[in-house]
């Protein structure tokens, strides 16, 4: 069977974060016929249930919370299209990590830690198993996190540096070559949130009388996960597409309620907000810019 000749790997910390920050990006070029892969790295046993009928699944009562979130995570795939959806190492391999804010309003890690946590997780080990799914697959684009992991939480960081030491290794004919033939990732991106995009969002969120949502934050004190425009490199717009990231949004039913944060403002402000989906590239060249001054193609340049 001859290989698409487009794939993109994404790699995540937790299900639901790649619906929250890549999902038109997925639709779109699951779509265009282009390959795309997910890896999560957890199952996000240590997430916080906003459905109180699945309370019982806590890590403290239950503890069942990962599987729930397995199939929350395949119904998900299945709105945006995706068929290629892996867990690193396979289920349960690498644990939640959990986390607690810090005095400056961060995510960072919670005081006791599993002993299999992601966050503990021994980092050329961790690497190796993304390595063969390099290789496998082929990815001439890795999306993942900035190294701070978006807001600090410990998972983001770790899956940041395994998915940036994968892409090193398995480009190094040497290094494991059970694993398959070396394989250079052409381009890297950090996804991001636009600066001018949140503000205005914020603004119209506002607007409507909603002080809570996104509480304490405002134009002029914006989280470290929103970027500058002037640093952004790369915007995927699929009006097409937005529906579908939605659907998937919600598919995440003990993380995203359709009254939290996330919808704030309704359906129509939800599409606007989580409609354009920005990236910072942080390894190869730049493509073609269009209208927006930025690319509008992943594979720009390719």
């Amino acid at each position: 069977m001859t290989s698409p000749a487009r794939r993109l790997l994404l790699v995540h910390a937790h299900p639901d974060d790649e619906s929250l920050g890549n999902g038109v990006t997925m639709a779109k070029y699951v779509a265009e016929g282009a390959s795309v892969t997910l890896v999560t790295c957890t199952l996000g046993e240590m997430g916080e249930i906003l459905v109180p009928e699945l309370e019982h699944l806590a890590a403290d009562r239950d503890d069942r919370l990962g599987q729930h979130r397995e199939g929350e995570l395949a119904e998900a795939m299945a709105e945006l299209g995706v068929t290629d959806h892996r867990l690193l190492g396979g289920a349960g391999r690498f644990r939640d990590s959990g986390m607690k804010w810090d005095d400056n309003g961060h995510a960072t890690a919670a005081d006791v830690i599993h002993d299999n946590a992601f966050w503990h997780a021994d980092l050329l080990e961790a690497t190796t198993e993304l390595v063969a799914v390099i290789r496998e697959v082929r990815p001439q684009v890795l999306v993942t996190y900035d190294d701070f992991g978006g807001y600090g939480h410990p998972d983001h960081v770790q899956a940041h540096r395994v998915a940036h030491y994968a892409a090193a290794l398995a480009a190094a004919r040497s290094f494991r070559p059970d694993l398959g033939a070396a394989w250079d990732v052409a381009k890297i991106y950090w996804s991001a949130m636009s600066a001018s995009r949140f503000r205005d969002g914020l603004r119209a969120i506002r607007a409507t009388g909603d002080t809570t949502t996104f509480e304490g934050m405002d134009p002029d004190n914006l989280p470290p996960f929103v970027v500058e425009d002037e640093y952004l490199d790369a915007v995927v717009e699929a009006p097409e597409h937005v529906q579908a990231k939605l659907a998937a949004m919600k598919a995440h039913r003990s993380q995203i309620t359709e009254d939290g944060t996330f919808f704030a403002g309704g359906m129509d402000m939800a599409a606007v907000v989580w409609g354009s989906e920005f990236y910072r590239l942080v390894k190869g060249v730049r493509g073609p810019v269009g209208a927006s001054g930025l690319e509008e193609d992943l594979f720009a340049g390719l």
